[in-house]
């Protein structure tokens, strides 16, 4: 039950949080609230570390937020969760043009 809602709960992030991964931090306070995972001290702390370290920041989080939440397996399902939705609106909107390409140009 947890991997679900960590998904659920990182998918709705990821759909959401448009301009880059400090535009999550709402939505993980909000996450702290509902659920009581981690504390606003530890999300100090998990801001400092996922700037700190390579990559985008939203990914270092949803991956800080699952491992300390549920352990690795939570925090390779809360990065899915994350980049889900930008995988799958980039997928339609590729097999958009693929399929109308010829039908816009002049």
């Amino acid at each position: 039950m947890i991997y679900l809602q960590l998904f659920y709960e990182f998918f709705k992030t990821g759909l959401f949080s448009v301009g880059g991964g400090l535009a999550t931090l709402p939505f993980l306070y909000d996450v702290s609230d509902r659920t009581g995972w981690f504390s606003y001290d530890q999300l100090a702390d998990m801001i400092a570390v996922s700037e700190s370290t390579p990559g985008a920041i939203g990914v270092n989080m949803a991956t800080y937020v699952g491992n300390l939440t549920a352990g690795p397996f939570g925090g390779i399902v809360a990065t899915v969760g994350l980049v889900s939705p930008a995988i799958i609106l980039i997928m339609l909107i590729g097999g958009f043009l693929t399929k109308f390409r010829n039908k816009f140009l002049c």
